[in-house]
């Protein structure tokens, strides 16, 4: 009798688990795989990634747009800032999503974090973006100053920058984060 007891136990314990951290169904089991195409392509003088400290703010750059979208650049010149998404190309397939957390910049001294609270390029789908200054549109390319890509970085969206959509009222962010990022946009 003690045996089925406590195999009865065991099947109790079991099921409250699977009962308790089960996730719902169909609430992410049906997630479509998404196959994304580049628009175009970074050009600029900076070859290889660069170090924590490095001054991206004075690097210009050219988003070279695929020819057959050249006509969806149309009124875009009109804006002084755009948002640029792009794909960290250079990182590693088996790097990519292989942290949950991390220490910024991998840094002890910087607090464990989610890759989420991060702004790390090895996140599960690393798209990158940045806000940076519109200097021009010809044709098919776009000049602007400040994007931190590299040569080759696959642009995947371009962005008007709207102050409609910056957030409304005061940004919080943690003590570190804004110590991290104090001389990132350094102005030259």
């Amino acid at each position: 009798m003690t045996v089925s007891f406590l195999s009865g136990n065991v099947h109790f314990v079991r099921d409250l688990v699977r009962r308790l951290f089960q996730r719902p169904v169909g609430e992410l089991s049906d997630l479509p795989e998404i196959i994304v195409r580049p628009i175009g392509v970074v050009r600029n003088a900076v070859g290889e990634p660069q170090p924590p400290g490095f001054d991206w703010s004075a690097v210009k750059s050219r988003i070279l747009v695929r020819p057959e979208l050249a006509d969806s650049l149309l009124g875009l010149e009109t804006y002084s800032h755009v948002k640029v998404l792009f794909w960290p190309h250079l990182v590693p397939a088996d790097v990519i999503g292989s942290k949950h957390r991390l220490h910024p910049r991998d840094d002890p001294e910087n607090p464990l974090q989610g890759i989420l609270a991060t702004r790390s390029q090895i996140r599960f789908n690393p798209i990158l973006v940045t806000a940076v200054p519109l200097l021009s549109v010809r044709g098919n390319a776009v000049g602007v100053r400040g994007l931190d890509a590299v040569n080759g970085t696959p642009v995947l969206d371009i962005k008007p920058l709207m102050a409609e959509f910056l957030p409304r009222g005061p940004v919080r962010q943690p003590a570190w984060s804004r110590e991290l990022m104090r001389d990132y946009w350094r102005t030259t």
